[in-house]
């Protein structure tokens, strides 16, 4: 069994076409989307379209459900300048039908998982830990988490061997007893920064599309986590041209605007 894992999309149509065209090189048997799909000042309804097309087991992020929420009745005005409002602004009623219908988390197999951020939450950091100093200058505000961090999220329950997240952007795998959680990083977004729950940012430093493949093999699970040139700065000038100037710099860069310097 072969499998493709790609996240964090982010309405990025060019970096996800990119990926799709690495992904048809590598012989695999099945493609899954861990979510965050439309979310930013990019290709928001292309990107929908593409993706309903080719029909991937797909999961709800944190940004489907914030989507959702504001059209909801009565549904907010929706700001331009906001990335799930843009988003908001873009989907048609086919897209939301589409949106709605996803699972928050699904089993795939009896070897594989999906889930966003943790099984408990599409807004927790799995693999990595947010800690407070960044806003005094002490370093980018996150590392990565201890494995005592990683196996308290995993919790209680039974998962099977593989456990799929997203959410971070970063791309990392981790054994945690008998259970190796991977996150292939984000397709869309190599660079962010965020308040919650102190401010942080999180950054690739690089401008490639990531995501991963994963081989069952004799000797157990093989992950190659993948990055793929795409064009980067095309995307940046659309960034640009809808007001985000963040967004602009780290598509162009790999790094978040507020660490630039």
């Amino acid at each position: 069994m072969k499998i493709a894992v790609i996240s964090d999309i982010h309405g990025n149509l060019l970096a996800l076409q990119a990926v799709l065209a690495d992904i048809a090189r590598q012989g695999v048997d099945q493609t899954v989307n861990l979510g965050d799909s439309l979310s930013g000042p990019l290709q928001v309804a292309e990107t929908a379209d593409l993706l309903m097309a080719q029909g991937f087991p797909t999961i709800r992020g944190n940004h489907e459900r914030q989507l959702l929420a504001l059209l909801e009745p009565p549904a907010a005005q929706l700001d331009p300048l906001d990335s799930d409002g843009y988003a908001a602004s873009q989907v048609s009623p086919a897209h939301v039908a589409w949106l709605k219908a996803l699972p928050v988390s699904l089993e795939l197999n009896r070897d594989i998982w999906l889930c966003h951020g943790t099984p408990d939450s599409d807004l927790q950091y799995w693999l990595e830990t947010v800690v407070p100093g960044f806003a005094q200058g002490a370093g980018p505000g996150v590392r990565a988490a201890t494995a005592d961090e990683v196996a308290a999220r995993l919790g209680s329950a039974t998962h099977p061997p593989v456990v799929l997240c997203g959410h971070t952007h970063v791309p990392r795998m981790v054994q945690s007893g008998e259970v190796l959680i991977v996150n292939p990083g984000s397709v869309g977004l190599p660079a962010y920064d965020d308040d919650h729950p102190y401010p942080h940012v999180i950054e690739n430093g690089a401008s490639h599309a990531r995501y991963a493949v994963l081989e069952h093999t004799r000797q157990g699970w093989q992950v190659d986590l993948r990055a793929v040139p795409y064009e980067h700065l095309a995307q940046a000038r659309v960034a640009a041209r809808n007001q985000r100037p963040d967004w602009a710099h780290a598509l162009a860069t790999g790094f978040a605007l507020r660490s630039a310097g």
